[in-house]
């Protein structure tokens, strides 16, 4: 690929551009991104008139592009060539000018659409209406989840390594002409951010729901439009971007289609009086699927569970059979019951990836797209790698369920189609919470308790026995601890 020479680069002192910047503050009577969009200030920034005051030496995560990545063997691995001139830059920002007379309502609709949150934040939620749309559960749900996000992790690291390399301007501080529907992101402006994540995000996306392939690659294109649309990035900003992310998820895909999900069951399921009891049960073969951070599906594979004819067997089955769930219920019986509901219904992935959202805000790295696209990544890689780990277990041990052992036990709704031992819920759920409790660690009592009550949750329903939820807990903090050990080396710090 043909280089392009670098732009120029303005030579005034930061302390120059400050005090122009405070002398535009005092002189303006709105914000230069007023045209008709209200934006909140960024982070805790001080206030110049209706907007943040400029903070030259706070740059976002100048060192990010220097993190370890999971697929690409570092963020110099696909190279992005120079960006144009600083003449090519100049007609640039003249298609910006033109754009920015015409934001009209549907204009700031798109742009404050795809401005709310970090990057990842709008594919995190696509890819989970998607999975909801399809009804798709465990294990296959974290898997899909896990690829999104380390794609638009990785890319984002190379984004951001050359980003810094290249160290491009933003168009309204090299014409100050221009004016901005939202404030500057405090980092170089090429490759663009958002047009990164889409990139990579829409492909993986595209893979795995191939009938909604022009969904998603009409959102990227959206993704991208939307900067230009407020100013903040150059088209070629966004051409790199989407590129880089594109060439990030071809990668991403070609793990994803080695790693051993295709694989079908030929064995066959135990009959013996403590085996669980069904046909067609659910992705057998997933404790053998490729994992990010476990050696293998069985690195944590728990003992086995009680014998169903041992004291400890029958105690745990008292324990569910005589625990109050009659319907309707009420009374004491009510909250439990309620919470049994509410957690069959969310499962594992719906209500911990709100959660995760909500903290990534709360945290303000919506304002940090390298950081809150580690987040998303962390999480989920630990989600996917607990479902392995969960279902090696799962079907070494093919544990008979309480109402099978004993079938005058009434279940609030029926058994997932997979065996006891250990619980899904319990494993991926406390998976999620103990990487929630690393990266927000003010919230960790929450999360922890949290996840014991979606653990709970299953033999408040009569699905599981006690020794199923502990174990759950106990192989989540295993296997979270392998990711959170990663991330403690991943240079972020």
């Amino acid at each position: 690929m043909k280089k392009v020479v670098g732009i120029t680069r303005s030579t005034s002192t930061p302390r120059q551009a400050l005090l122009l910047s405070l002398l535009i503050c005092a002189l303006a009577q709105q914000p230069v991104w007023s045209q008709g969009v209200s934006a909140p200030p960024r982070d805790n920034a001080r206030i110049c008139g209706f907007f943040p005051c400029p903070q030259p030496d706070e740059r976002i995560e100048p060192q990010a592009g220097q993190w370890k990545t999971w697929v690409l063997s570092s963020g110099s691995q696909l190279r992005v060539q120079s960006p144009p001139s600083r003449p090519i830059s100049e007609e640039e920002i003249g298609a910006l000018k033109r754009l920015s007379f015409g934001r009209d309502a549907a204009a700031r609709d798109l742009i404050n659409f795809w401005d709310a949150g970090s990057p990842s934040y709008r594919w995190n939620e696509f890819a989970i209406d998607r999975i909801l749309r399809n009804n798709i559960g465990n294990p296959r749900a974290p898997r899909i989840l896990s690829y999104v996000h380390v794609a638009i992790y990785d890319a984002m690291v190379s984004a951001w390594r050359w980003k810094y390399i290249h160290n491009r301007t933003r168009p309204s501080a090299l014409n100050r002409s221009l004016t901005t529907a939202i404030p500057n992101p405090n980092s170089p402006s090429y490759p663009s951010e958002h047009a990164v994540a889409a990139g990579a995000a829409s492909t993986v996306l595209a893979f795995f729901f191939p009938t909604d392939a022009e969904f998603f690659r009409t959102r990227a294109e959206e993704a991208g439009r939307s900067r230009l649309l407020a100013g903040v990035n150059y088209p070629s900003d966004v051409t790199a971007g989407l590129e880089l992310g594109r060439a990030v998820a071809e990668l991403v895909i070609e793990r994803a289609r080695t790693d051993g999900s295709d694989a079908v069951f030929s064995g066959t399921i135990p009959t013996g009086p403590c085996s669980w009891r069904g046909t067609n049960p659910l992705d057998p073969t997933a404790g053998n699927w490729r994992p990010w951070t476990l050696t293998s599906g069985s690195q944590f594979r728990p003992v086995p569970p009680p014998a169903c004819d041992s004291s400890q067997m029958a105690t745990e089955l008292a324990e569910v059979k005589n625990f109050p769930r009659a319907i309707p219920a009420a009374g004491a019986s009510f909250a439990t019951t309620r919470l049994a509901f509410f957690w069959q219904g969310v499962g594992t992935v719906k209500l911990w990836n709100d959660v995760l959202s909500q903290k990534v805000f709360e945290y303000r790295l919506d304002n940090n797209p390298p950081r809150a696209a580690r987040a998303y990544a962390l999480v989920h890689v630990a989600y996917f790698d607990a479902a392995i780990a969960c279902w090696d277990a799962k079907f070494t041990y093919w544990a008979i369920r309480p109402n099978q052992l004993d079938p005058s036990i009434t279940t609030l709704f029926p058994n997932p189609n997979h065996p006891s031992y250990p619980a899904a819920h319990a494993a991926l759920s406390g998976a999620q919470a103990s990487m929630l409790a690393y990266l927000f660690p003010r919230d960790a009592d929450y999360f922890k308790s949290l996840a014991k009550e979606a653990a709970d949750s299953r033999l408040w329903a009569a699905v599981h026995y006690r020794s199923d939820l502990e174990v759950g807990l106990a192989q989540a903090e295993a296997v979270a601890g392998l990711v959170i050990k990663r991330a403690r080396s991943d240079g972020s710090q």
